[in-house]
């Protein structure tokens, strides 16, 4: 898994990922079909964003699918405004890190270090 500080970043990744993965295609001739983006909140705070390309929209990945179709491929070409993919992002969607390398969407309450983590969350 490849988390980045800037979902501009995690595009960039993803699309590289994506032609690496699928060797006869070059950029102008890909086609993809869905867009999946997770973002993350690590636990001294810093967010990180993981982004997926697929040529399907069956395909399954670690991310949510956010965009399909047309859609996802402005975004494999470059033609986005990170400011508006940054607002359709639901945040009940974001994982949180409790525990070094373990993300949740919300902690654990049953045992002292979620309810800290959970402290915490409910601060920022």
């Amino acid at each position: 898994m490849s988390m980045f500080a800037t979902l501009e970043e995690a595009i960039d990744a993803a699309r590289e990922e994506f032609l690496a993965d699928n060797p006869g295609m070059d950029e102008e001739d890909a086609v993809v079909q869905q867009l999946n983006i997770q973002k993350y909140v690590l636990q001294d705070g810093e967010i990180m964003w993981q982004v997926e390309f697929f040529a399907t929209d069956e395909e399954q990945g670690e991310c949510l699918p956010v965009l399909s179709g047309e859609a996802a491929q402005s975004i494999f070409d470059g033609d986005y405004d990170e400011i508006e993919l940054r607002q359709e992002w639901l945040e009940e969607n974001t994982l949180h890190e409790w525990d070094e390398g373990e993300f949740q969407l919300e902690p654990p309450l049953d045992t002292e270090e979620g309810r800290t983590a959970a402290d915490e969350w409910d601060e920022r």
